[in-house]
């Protein structure tokens, strides 16, 4: 398996009116071309490419996957925040299998926050919410590090947001685990003591609440600068860990729950995974935007 990874931000790269910027459509094009590249040059036979909330919601989506297509090739299928939360949940019940029971799995993006529920390989609750990490930080902080009130004032309106979605969910059943997949839950559980991540996929990790609390009375007043110094935290990623954090801890909150699994697989092994049922397993190489 090999991995290539080209980091765009492009939910930073819209505009005030909502329209992907030219330099975010740029950097777009580049990274397609770039993968089309890696792909052809690893033997792939097939392309599959897909892009997330940033191109989902912005305004001029239309045009600019046109523009992708005419200029690299590429058809790239934008995802539904439904289908995120579907193919990320698939992912996870592979991973842990059966015996998981009643999963429910949380995966926070930059631009929105993923939760599905159910027994099948197929969730009977997903849905999607304007709650990812990058937005938060860019519509709820007016600085770095944040000011406290504005920490607060983000607490609790997460709270109120998500009280509602819980209730709803939990309607259907207590889940038997709770799981959370993406980039943002694995470097808040590296930073409450996980093991990292070069002791392997196979270890067990979990995100803590006692431990998200701690960690935010500490990363709540550094500077996205120090906090990319710290173990398993990205420079890409340092600037939103905050916002991050508060998720989590309230859908923590939410569901009344003590500890979150941390799952390797997340959205890209969902879409690998469903495009495999379909076939008979040749080669493919997964671009995905987000």
């Amino acid at each position: 398996m090999r991995s290539e990874k080209s980091v765009l931000r492009l939910a930073e790269r819209l505009t005030p009116s909502g329209q992907l910027s030219p330099v975010g459509a740029d950097e777009l094009v580049r990274a397609i071309a770039e993968a089309r590249k890696s792909a052809k040059r690893l033997g792939c036979e097939e392309l599959m490419a897909f892009a997330t909330s940033a191109v989902r919601e912005a305004s001029n989506s239309a045009e600019v996957l046109a523009r992708v297509q005419a200029e690299t090739g590429v058809e790239l299928r934008v995802l539904t925040g439904e289908d995120e939360a579907r193919l990320t949940f698939l992912a996870a019940r592979r991973w842990l299998g059966w015996s998981a029971g009643r999963l429910l799995v949380v995966d926070i993006g930059g631009g929105s926050l993923e939760i599905a529920a159910g027994r099948d390989e197929s969730p009977d609750f997903a849905t999607s919410l304007p709650l990812g990490a990058g937005r938060l930080t860019r519509t709820r902080f007016s600085s770095d590090p944040p000011p406290r009130d504005e920490i607060d004032a983000l607490r609790t309106w997460l709270d109120e947001q998500l009280a509602p979605v819980a209730s709803k969910l939990l309607e259907a059943g207590e889940p038997d685990r709770v799981v959370a997949t993406s980039k943002t839950f694995r470097s808040l559980a590296r930073l409450t003591g996980a093991a990292p991540s070069s002791a392997g996929p196979m270890v067990h990790r979990v995100l803590t609440d006692v431990g998200l609390r701690q960690l935010l009375a500490f990363i709540s007043r550094m500077s996205a600068a120090d906090l990319a110094e710290l173990e398993g935290v990205s420079p890409s990623r340092s600037h939103q860990l905050v916002a991050g954090a508060l998720v989590a801890q309230a859908m923590l909150s939410a569901l009344g729950r003590s500890e979150l699994e941390i799952c390797p697989w997340a959205l890209r092994e969902g879409v690998i995974l469903g495009r495999l049922d379909r076939t008979n397993g040749t080669d493919q190489t997964t671009a995905m935007v987000r």
